[in-house]
């Protein structure tokens, strides 16, 4: 097996994103048209933009994703990472890569001087929540949202 590498992504990458994506999305039933996902790509490659994003690689396979975003915050005179996204490719997890894309995140919100990383996940996702709990404290919130469109 091939060490794990993590690193931001480049336009070369789209190709090996792009399924990760598709896979993410259909891991919560969810789909985003061609046009969002174009922008998100758009907006993670535009280095004026708060969106960020990073491959696992195991050798030449991209093995994960993470996204993160960063945004102001009336508690703190610094910005928050808000971890939108994680995925792993379902024949590699439990392998630690989730966990390390996660450090991932945190060492660049430590390095752009965040004062925290925050995330949200499913209630019934018990496996992730089994990782979240080891390295992440509950905060007992609940998330409520309304559509605006």
């Amino acid at each position: 097996m091939h060490p794990l590498t993590l690193r931001p992504v480049t336009a070369a990458d789209h190709a090996a994103w792009l399924p990760l994506w598709q896979a993410y999305l259909t891991f919560y039933n969810s789909s985003v048209a061609d046009e969002v996902t174009a922008t998100t790509w758009q907006r993670f490659l535009d280095p004026s933009e708060p969106m960020h994003a990073a491959l696992a690689w195991q050798g030449e396979r991209a093995v994960g994703l993470v996204h993160w975003i960063f945004h102001r915050s009336c508690w703190t005179s610094s910005d928050y990472c808000y971890l939108q996204d994680l995925f792993v490719s379902p024949d590699v997890r439990q392998g630690g890569i989730g966990r390390a894309l996660i450090e991932h995140v945190y060492a660049a919100a430590s390095a752009a001087g965040a004062n925290r990383v925050h995330w949200l996940t499913q209630h019934d996702n018990h496996t992730a929540r089994q990782l979240y709990e080891r390295i992440a404290k509950d905060t007992g919130f609940v998330q409520y949202r309304h559509l605006l469109s």
